[in-house]
């Protein structure tokens, strides 16, 4: 029997550093993980080319195999996979779900299928939370109440930035799951036991969990009081720019400084690869969520041939031109600000 353990967590909640973190570890080094897309772990610079599109060996031992179709389906080639020598073996799985997803369908898969009940048992929920946007997060979106609600495990995220906003989430998080265990992490890091150690869930208490957040009374009334904060999925638009012309530091650091300040919680995630004209062959890896945007991270060389600048938006209200607007008026007003300089001297 192979375990299979679920990470999930909204959109910039961390779960994504976590995991990350976690794969480098020796202890994991016998972990297939299962996501919707390679780039949304965060290693993109650490894979190994293969002949296979997906699945894919990570430096550090773990396989990376993206979701083909279902969940059940992913799994039984995996399986088939491992005992035909084709890849690899390993000894358990997580399952990234990706920021907006539900969870329900992914546990009820493993729970009532019963070829998979029998290889692969459901070892642990974990969902992360950020520690700074996460009350705000909870009370705006339904589907960061569920992944929380269905978690038998919360981890509290980025409580390094937090300050004191920690203690108000802490309420809000009972208020949704009371009996959970919770855990902080700072930097990412956490305790690599908390993903499989310890007894696994009862399959019939993950049933109830998902059965009772849709009807309970406190869940109807919670429901019916954040109505006006809520917004509906269609909504939440997904896009993505990409250019072949690198961009200046200095317009990356105001485009970023001027999505935090006009889109605000509208922008509920931001990911890049950059080319950045005063450094080309060393890419710039960008993260935002929300208001917050965290420092640039420099990779030692681009992942692959491909060194276009690609950024990634999932946003509420949010169009895709207005943003391309944005940043060609950044760069059109640096240009000239450049210009004039150069013609006083």
């Amino acid at each position: 029997m192979i375990p299979v353990s679920v990470i999930t967590g909204f959109l910039g909640s961390g779960k994504t550093t976590i995991l990350s973190n976690l794969l480098r570890r020796a202890e994991f080094a016998d972990t297939a993980v299962i996501i919707n897309e390679f780039g949304e772990i965060g290693l993109d610079h650490d894979l190994i080319e293969t002949s296979d599109e997906t699945v894919v060996m990570l430096q550090t031992g773990c396989l990376c195999c993206k979701m083909q179709g279902d969940l059940i389906r992913t799994l039984h080639d995996l399986l088939h996979r491992r005992n035909s020598g084709t890849i690899p073996s390993f000894a358990r799985i997580v399952v990234e779900t990706s920021g907006l997803a539900d969870p329900a369908p992914i546990l009820q898969s493993l729970i009532l299928d019963e070829t998979a009940a029998e290889h692969f048992p459901l070892a642990r929920v974990l969902t992360v939370i950020d520690a700074i946007s996460g009350k705000t997060t909870l009370e705006s979106h339904s589907e960061a109440r569920k992944q929380l609600a269905l978690a038998d495990h919360i981890v509290i995220s980025k409580t390094d930035l937090a300050g004191g906003t920690a203690v108000d989430l802490d309420k809000v998080i009972r208020s949704i799951n009371p009996t959970s265990q919770v855990t902080r992490s700072d930097k990412g890091r956490l305790v690599p036991d908390l993903l499989f150690a310890g007894d696994h869930p009862e399959s019939s208490a993950v049933l109830d969990r998902i059965q009772s957040f849709s009807s309970t009374p406190a869940h109807n009334a919670t429901e019916h009081r954040l109505h006006h904060h809520a917004h509906i999925a269609n909504d939440i638009r997904t896009f993505a720019l990409q250019r072949d012309t690198p961009l200046d530091a200095v317009c990356l650091s105001l485009f970023l400084e001027a999505l935090a300040d006009h889109c605000g919680a509208d922008l509920l995630r931001l990911k890049g690869l950059v080319q950045i004209a005063e450094n080309p062959d060393q890419p710039a890896v960008i993260h935002g969520v929300q208001h917050i945007f965290h420092p640039p991270i420099w990779l030692d060389a681009w992942p692959s041939g491909d060194h276009s600048t690609r950024m990634v938006f999932i946003a509420r209200n949010l169009s895709e031109s207005w943003v391309r607007s944005l940043l060609n008026a950044i760069e059109t007003e640096v240009c000239e600000i450049v210009q004039e300089s150069a013609g006083r001297q």
